[in-house]
């Protein structure tokens, strides 16, 4: 079964979305965490705390952090969960270039490391993390079914599953605002800070097509995963998403 969001690609529609999204990543990496602070207004620090937070009760010892980007989530986990490891792993090198240089200068890299992966294909044996998490990064998966599916496979017997994204509001005014912002705003921020226009309007895209709430819900337990619960955060601009296998 195909959803939307696998069919929001950021250049064209001739080649896959996996290419176009780590082409878009390595395009952006150099202005990626300044535009992404400004576009979220600085609350995605507070949705990523709250998120990390609700692992505290299963004190995951090994984790592996999905579409890690530049790393931010990774290292609020480390501060905040203690683990022994975290691995993050992502399509983008570059990305992951930024990602490396601030955990080596937060002196966090005995517990922090990175790996190129393909979400749809991970390289790890099966039952061998804690938890896996995803910030901000589920809605570039290609196959979010497979993607679910991997997840599961490398998730331990009883481990946890931790999704946290975009999504549109639904009720006024938010819904009306977050459009105008989404629709008007980010695009020009895009341009003034990356030059990459499309990769500001498949953002704004993919967050629309992305399932939410029930649906995302209903997808999560068909990949292999148990008491799914959801939190929506600041009237429905982002959503967190907390499972077990």
């Amino acid at each position: 079964m195909a959803y939307q969001q696998e069919l929001i690609k950021p250049y064209n529609k001739e080649e896959g979305k996996r290419t176009q999204v780590e082409r878009m990543f390595n395009n952006i990496a150099p202005t990626y965490d300044r535009m992404n602070h400004t576009l979220a207004l600085g609350i995605d620090r507070l949705w990523r705390n709250r998120a990390i937070d609700s692992l505290k009760p299963y004190s995951p010892q090994h984790i592996l952090d999905i579409a890690t980007g530049t790393g931010d989530f990774a290292i609020l986990a480390a501060k905040r969960l203690k683990p022994r490891s975290i691995i993050g792993a992502d399509i983008s090198e570059k990305m992951m270039e930024v990602a490396r240089l601030k955990v080596n200068q937060q002196q966090l890299e005995r517990v922090i490391s990175f790996r190129h992966e393909d979400c749809m294909q991970l390289s790890f044996e099966a039952d061998r993390f804690d938890a896996v998490t995803v910030s901000y990064g589920v809605r570039n998966f290609e196959d979010l079914d497979k993607g679910l599916r991997e997840i599961c496979r490398v998730l331990k017997p009883e481990g946890h599953l931790l999704l946290v994204e975009l999504s549109s509001p639904a009720s006024f005014p938010m819904k009306q605002l977050f459009w105008l912002y989404s629709h008007c705003v980010i695009p020009l921020l895009g341009l003034i800070f990356s030059r990459d226009v499309k990769a500001y309007k498949y953002l704004t895209d993919s967050v629309q097509a992305f399932p939410q709430g029930e649906q995302m819900e209903g997808i999560i337990r068909r990949a292999g995963f148990r008491q799914v619960r959801w939190r929506r955060f600041t009237f429905g601009i982002s959503t967190m998403y907390l499972a077990t296998k």
